[in-house]
């Protein structure tokens, strides 16, 4: 019996749950022109007034008709609209379906309160922001009834050091996926009669955690494709800023030859958490087991360096069945993962294991709804759906709780998550948002 069949048993004999290993350390949806949001803006803070009358001081007035260009630094973008209403002592944006509000900011991480609600109807909003980050979650409320929420968003440029840059894919980075790296931040308000009547935002001085991996943990731009790393933020208080430089495609070792890394290592500081997840694409030719491990452990070691905490997060299993049991589809790359992360006394996140067990409560057929639909009746037997992206950032959290680390700290209240009982598809509502263009794009790596 090798290495990895007896990691697998293991696996298995606990519940297929996520083997922890203690740190000793604990302390866009659209196609836009290449880089996104152009202008640099020297303003950190804005307040916005969407009124037919005087904006209150210190707040922005925005008219329904104002469409973001770099000029302003501030509008509705993607070509949305959303009407101005002034009704009842209450000042609100509105709109029957989806709308984009862009600002012009300087790279950093920023606190963004938002009031929802219509003094005419219910509302039952989601609000994303950059590329299909979920902030917040169906926050309902009725006709005449207000809620301010809360959420911190990361905003990032290509640029770090002195004059450096990190290697973008292009196309598919630097036009496609122009809202992660562009100088601004992007909010999508999506769900039944989105409505808004006052917007803050300001830079924040707050602790971040870093991802890096593949197509299954990046921001995914379009659907059906979604990712645990596009949806873990909403398990997240606004005390904390999560940053998802991952990219579809992308190995370990790949990502630290286009300075993924060294962008965040120059930005890194203590209290700062970075989560990686590898394996799908390592596993494919040029690349070795060998090189995998290797590249692991330079990223180790490069946290180290920068001073934030490395967990480990072992990829999650593709849609691989045998009657009805998971097969292992990775061969010993989430043993490796796991062993890099017993030699560096470093988290562990068994998501291979906590997958297998989530697939296998739906059983073969049920679990597909797990997976995206490229067609009718047929899945990715990889990438993920919405719903299973939600389901596997739930077990990512549950993870991180097993680690007993401090980035618990930052998990939202009574998180509690069972991947053998999970949620049920009907149990999920988040409104997707409307593909751009024709065709499904599907991410590069299977």
């Amino acid at each position: 019996m090798n290495k990895s069949t007896r990691y697998l048993l293991a696996a298995a004999a606990l519940g297929g749950w996520a083997v922890v290993l203690q740190a000793q350390n604990a302390t866009a949806p659209v196609s836009q022109a290449i880089g996104g949001i152009q202008a640099v803006s020297t303003t950190s803070s804005y307040k916005f007034f969407f009124g037919t009358g005087d904006a209150p001081a210190g707040y922005t007035k925005i008219t329904g008709d104002m469409a973001y260009n770099d000029t302003r630094g501030y509008g509705f973008d993607a070509g949305t609209k959303a009407a101005i209403v002034s009704k009842n002592n209450v000042n609100l944006a509105t709109a029957d379906k989806q709308f984009y509000f862009s600002t012009a900011l300087p790279e950093g991480n920023y606190k963004v309160t938002v009031t929802m609600g219509n003094p005419d109807v219910a509302t039952d909003v989601s609000v994303k922001a950059e590329s299909r980050r979920l902030m917040l979650q169906n926050v309902q409320t009725k006709a005449g009834e207000y809620v301010t929420k809360t959420f911190i968003v990361n905003i990032r440029t290509p640029k770090y050091g002195d004059g450096q840059l990190v290697n973008l894919k292009a196309p598919r980075e630097s036009q496609k996926e122009a809202w992660d790296w562009d100088n601004g931040l992007t909010l999508e308000f999506n769900g039944d009669h989105p409505s808004i009547s006052d917007l803050r935002i300001e830079k924040v001085d707050v602790p971040t955690i870093y991802l890096v991996g593949d197509s299954t943990s990046c921001d995914q731009v379009t659907e059906p494709f979604n990712s645990w790393g596009q949806t873990i933020t909403v398990f997240f208080k606004p005390t904390v800023a999560f940053a998802n430089h991952g990219e579809s495609g992308e190995d370990a070792a790949s990502c630290l030859g286009r300075h993924r890394f060294d962008k965040i290592w120059s930005e890194m500081k203590p209290g700062d958490y970075l989560l990686i997840q590898f394996g799908h694409n390592d596993m494919k030719a040029p690349r070795t087991l060998a090189q995998y491990t290797d590249a692991l452990q330079r990223i180790a070691d490069g946290t180290k360096k920068a001073g934030g905490t490395l967990i480990i997060v072992t990829p999650m299993n593709r849609h691989t069945f045998s009657g009805n049991t998971v097969t292992n589809s990775l061969q010993g790359y989430p043993y490796a993962a796991w062993q890099v992360a017993k030699d560096n006394q470093l988290g562990c996140v068994e998501l291979n294991g906590l997958s297998k067990v989530l697939y296998e409560s739906f059983g073969p057929d049920k679990s597909e709804d797990l997976f995206a639909e490229t067609s009718p009746g047929k899945h990715d037997g990889t990438h993920h759906s919405d719903f299973g992206s939600y389901e596997l950032a739930k077990c990512v959290i549950l993870g991180l709780q097993q680690t007993k680390l401090g980035i618990n700290q930052y998990i939202v209240d009574d998180f509690h998550f069972d991947p053998a009982h999970p949620d049920q598809p009907s149990d999920f509502k988040v409104t997707p948002t409307p593909r751009q263009g024709t065709g499904v794009d599907k991410p590069p790596g299977n």
